[in-house]
């Protein structure tokens, strides 16, 4: 394997973990909106598929960045709904 794959690997690796030890020290009542929050943010991950799906290499890469795209769309409404639906639950009726 080529260093630059080892150094990837290696920064996903630590990605992971650290992203993990994170998580499990956020309080369960500070978890959902934390999680919409940052699925509301990864519009940027929207952004960066569009640029993949749009270089248009190879059909791989197109289709690979075409999911890409779906998912993160998907990623991006769900964060909204359940930001709008958690702000519902604290407006006076």
């Amino acid at each position: 394997m080529e260093p630059i794959y080892w150094t990837g690997l290696y920064v996903f690796l630590l990605a992971c973990f650290v992203g993990f030890d994170t998580i499990t020290k956020v309080p369960p009542i500070l978890h959902t909106p934390l999680m919409s929050g940052a699925n509301a943010i990864s519009g940027v991950t929207v952004l960066g598929a569009i640029v993949s799906a749009g270089r248009g290499d190879t059909n791989l890469s197109t289709i690979l960045g075409f999911l890409a795209v779906v998912f993160a769309t998907i990623n991006v409404v769900g964060g909204y709904a359940v930001t709008d639906r958690m702000l519902q639950m604290f407006k006076k009726e």
